[in-house]
């Protein structure tokens, strides 16, 4: 407990120092604010984006399409990455498809996302589907080739199915994967939203920064960006109280 006041403490000193740091060296450099916006600046264009940029709803909306598309994603995933680890013939036809969909940057498929399907919500949320997709399915299909064979072929022996040996050797064997899968992809939802509103969005915090830059408006853009932060936190702070849940008989390390 008293590591983590402390650490806790460091923490809040640290981003003290910075935002003190931030709020008096840009104007004593004459930087303009159109460039760097200090934290003061920031929080009076806060209020001004509450009051006339809908900034709750910009907020809202992307806030549900991170965790949508995050939902979406991660399930179909899963889903893949668990059957393609149950069956090696399915593995070894599909992987080279599933390599080069991987390797192809997801961003690139915004604009034709936007040609088929217009300036609406659905192209953001493909684009956040297609990258959370693959970390999860990486890190479950690795993990299901890591699980103890002698394990499964006890459970034969006791003439468990296919499926009981699937829900009580392999499914608690691959978790711990399938979370960091999830962390990782956390992250990568917010990455996805963004680029969807950046490219052609008409609502949301990428809309803002678009906006923003078009009126050279720093503050606001950098208003988009901290709320964004924000967001990717949340999600990945809930999925790490959601894995310590779940993965509470593994022992922890002690620092």
């Amino acid at each position: 407990m008293r590591n983590v006041q402390t650490h806790t403490i460091a923490g809040i000193l640290i981003l003290a120092l910075v935002l003190a740091i931030w709020e008096f060296l840009p104007p004593a450099m004459d930087v303009p604010k159109f460039i760097i916006p200090t934290p003061s600046d920031m929080l009076s264009e806060l209020g001004r984006m509450y009051r006339r940029e809908n900034l709750i709803a910009n907020t809202a909306s992307t806030a549900l399409y991170t965790v949508l598309g995050f939902a979406i994603g991660s399930a179909l995933g899963a889903a893949i990455g668990y059957m393609l680890g149950l069956s090696a013939f399915w593995e070894k036809v599909l992987s080279p498809y599933i390599l080069a969909l991987q390797i192809a940057p997801k961003v690139a498929f915004a604009p034709l996302f936007i040609m088929w399907f217009g300036y609406n919500s659905i192209p953001k949320l493909l684009v956040t589907v297609l990258i959370v997709f693959f970390p999860v399915l990486v890190n479950v299909l690795a993990a299901m080739k890591t699980v103890d064979r002698d394990m499964v072929n006890l459970a034969r022996a006791y003439s468990m199915s296919r499926w009981q040996i699937f829900l009580k050797v392999e499914l608690p064997s691959t978790l711990p994967n399938l979370m960091a899968g999830l962390r990782i992809a956390s992250t990568l939802a917010v990455i996805g939203v963004t680029v969807g509103e950046l490219v052609g969005g008409n609502t949301g915090l990428g809309f803002l920064i678009t906006y923003g830059g078009g009126q050279a408006n720093a503050a606001m853009v950098f208003n988009a960006i901290v709320l964004l932060t924000v967001i990717g936190i949340l999600l990945y702070t809930v999925l790490s109280w959601a894995e310590e849940r779940l993965l509470h008989y593994i022992p922890k390390k002690d620092h």
